[in-house]
């Protein structure tokens, strides 16, 4: 039987969570369904009545996840009054350091490297839309005449790439001060490269 989640039930989504919050401290690489079934007071029948199957579960706990994810990225969104690149990756790593999102963060982690290795699995499209997504939102944060350009794309790339590396030695090591005092080093580089303005 297929998922039930476009009009989700009450209950549908309250076990969404209670399965979120355990894939937190647990993961979803070992997932099991009767397990995960016996934390969340429910049943593996219910859990495959609602979700389909175990992939269709995986499915669902992604785009929580990556709900998570956009809640963060849309905080940064300003149409209007665009807050630079530079800004922009200083609040990013700001909650990317922050310890209480460490297992969201280690779960997101999980996910990009599934979809790399299994790209016809659950988590097929993950990485290539957390990308997509970052790139979307930090492009929003530059001004029109950088966000256009070619070097403006390729500045917001290295901006990534030094977030998503910064994060991985971060989970790797707990080392919170000797990466964030690397992206702030990288962050005044790119500074400096606008003659020091903060919309870079």
């Amino acid at each position: 039987m297929p998922p039930k989640t476009a009009n989700p039930s009450a209950r549908q989504t309250q076990l969404l969570e209670a399965a979120y919050q355990y894939a937190l401290t647990h993961g979803l690489a070992d997932l099991s369904l009767r397990p995960l079934a016996e934390a969340i007071g429910s049943s593996t029948r219910v859990l495959m009545f609602l979700f389909g199957n175990k992939d269709g579960l995986v499915r669902a706990l992604l785009e929580r996840a990556r709900g998570d994810e956009l809640a963060l990225l849309a905080r940064l969104r300003q149409a209007d009054h665009p807050v630079g690149l530079v800004a922009a990756a200083g609040q990013v790593w700001t909650w990317l350091a922050t310890e209480e999102h460490r297992p969201l963060l280690r779960l997101w982690v999980e996910a990009y490297a599934r979809s790399l290795v299994e790209p016809d699995g659950p988590w097929a499209g993950f990485a290539r839309t957390t990308v997509d997504d970052w790139l979307d939102v930090l492009a929003a944060c530059q001004p029109q005449s950088e966000r256009d350009g070619e070097d403006g794309a390729v500045r917001r790339t290295l901006t990534l790439a030094v977030l998503r590396g910064a994060l991985l030695d971060l989970l790797a090591t707990d080392d919170e001060r000797r990466v964030t005092a690397a992206v702030r080093r990288q962050l005044a580089l790119l500074r400096s490269e606008d003659g020091g303005s903060g919309n870079a």
